[in-house]
């Protein structure tokens, strides 16, 4: 539940001890609380200022968390919600998630289901990003990628082909170029658009949650589960479920998910009977599954039975021509968040973005279009304000781009001789300050997974809190 140093949360529950309690809770995990003691003074909050992520319980004496969720969504479209229940009122939960709440956690609260739900679903509203259609996309649905490029048309066709067959999708491509939305797009493309859109991060649940959190659990099955809960499986019904960074499943768990996909039934932890499902399931990852498998680090079985129809994206070093279209997608989307007028790009700083790499693809060009206008107050963005950000020595950190720690020989420049650990340590922290300190962009960009940053981060003594 760590947030960056920017993050907000409001706490909405008519009940002092839990308002007081998860106040603490989030505090020590590095966000801004504010609270409300119920409906109405949670719309005036809102009315005030938005917030990145709110949790409220469902049932207060003047209303529902949904009047919640939904002012929050009146004040700004990408705020998170978790709701609070008791476990009679389960059902409400689960479909008010159909309408839009990203999660739930059951009373009494557990702490650390809490504090895994809410790292959730902040890097999926981080994650997903802008959703608009690019002026040559085919199709108007929600979810679309904008560009134009031939490649990207090529692969919007075949994803759009692929949602019309009912069958799962594994989608492998680079990091940052867009794999949720290319997920989104064949959910709404599909003759399951409507129906619930679910997405689990592999590698962002602990693999001690991970199991409940794809099928769920019976009261009892394991300390602290004090009420039964449904799983992503279930939330899913009728809809999609997306496996984001599958690549990080355990082996350990990869037989019970294939049977789940080979049956579409499973059981849930610590209960005996079987739940079907009727879902349709899209696979994300950064890395060759096939690759895993003759490394013993995958499941062959489980790889063939995902890869039914494979799909991909093109790296942004790929689409040159989206890069100007991108750009300017970009400066509108963030001068509008500051109610200001979107600056124009001058020729000479559209062409140093077409030279740039973008190793981190559309996520990197996204975080440089937001840092170049939270940095330069002008209506006029030109070349000086990209060799700002990437010239050594122009007073700005350089973003450094990297595709794995261990290539950093290659991408780091250094005196000759300085140590290959020493190296891969100053890349790790230098990364880690450019995201301000966000682990889930850090990993994502140097191309590994969380859980392996997070041993980097203990390996070489990084100060753990700071990088929280």
């Amino acid at each position: 539940m760590t947030g960056s140093f920017e993050s907000s949360v409001m706490v909405v529950d008519d009940e002092p001890g839990i308002r007081t309690a998860l106040r603490a809770n989030f505090l020590r995990h590095g966000w801004r609380v504010e609270t409300a003691s119920g409906v109405r003074e949670a719309i005036r909050n809102l009315e005030a200022r938005e917030f990145d992520l709110i949790v409220t319980d469902m049932r207060m004496p003047d209303g529902s968390g949904m009047e919640v969720m939904r002012a929050a969504r009146r004040s700004n479209a990408a705020t998170a919600v978790i709701l609070l229940t008791a476990f009679g009122s389960v059902p409400d939960a689960v479909s008010a998630m159909r309408d839009g709440a990203l999660d739930y956690v059951t009373k009494p609260i557990p702490f650390d289901r809490l504090q895994s739900a809410a790292a959730q679903v902040m890097q999926r509203a981080r994650q997903a990003g802008p959703i608009e259609t690019g002026p040559a996309c085919a199709g108007e649905q929600a979810g679309a990628i904008v560009g134009q490029s031939p490649l990207l048309l090529q692969a919007l066709q075949r994803a759009r082909a692929a949602a019309g067959t009912g069958a799962d999708v594994l989608i492998e491509a680079e990091s940052g170029t867009g794999k949720e939305l290319l997920a989104r797009f064949i959910h709404d493309s599909g003759d399951r658009a409507g129906k619930p859109f679910v997405a689990v991060n592999c590698a962002a649940v602990p693999e001690t949650l991970l199991e409940s959190e794809l099928f769920g659990h019976g009261r009892g099955a394991f300390t602290g589960a004090v009420a039964s809960r449904p799983g992503k499986f279930e939330l899913a019904d009728g809809g999609t479920l997306l496996l984001d960074e599958i690549g990080e499943m355990p082996l350990n768990l990869q037989p019970k998910l294939l049977r789940a996909l080979q049956e579409r039934e499973f059981e849930r932890l610590g209960e005996g009977h079987p739940v079907r499902v009727d879902i349709r399931v899209v696979a994300t990852t950064n890395v060759s599954l096939a690759g895993m498998v003759e490394r013993g680090l995958f499941r062959a079985d489980l790889y063939y039975r995902l890869n039914v129809i494979p799909l991909s994206l093109p790296p942004l070093r790929e689409r040159h021509d989206d890069i100007p279209v991108l750009a300017r997608h970009f400066a509108g989307l963030f001068a509008a968040q500051r109610r200001a007028q979107a600056p124009r790009l001058r020729p000479d700083f559209l062409d140093r973005l077409q030279s740039h790499s973008w190793p981190g693809n559309v996520r990197e060009l996204a975080n440089f279009m937001r840092r170049v206008l939270a940095l330069n107050d002008t209506q006029e963005i030109d070349a000086r304000c990209f060799d700002a950000e990437f010239h050594p020595g122009a007073g700005i950190r350089r973003p450094v781009s990297a595709p794995a720690l261990p290539s950093a020989p290659v991408a780091l420049a250094a005196p000759a001789g300085t140590p290959i650990r020493e190296m891969e340590r100053k890349h790790l922290e230098n990364t880690l300050a450019l995201t301000g300190g966000n682990r889930t962009h850090a990993a994502e960009m140097l191309g590994i997974s969380l859980r392996t940053l997070r041993n980097r981060i203990r390996e070489y003594g990084l100060p753990p809190r700071r990088f929280a």
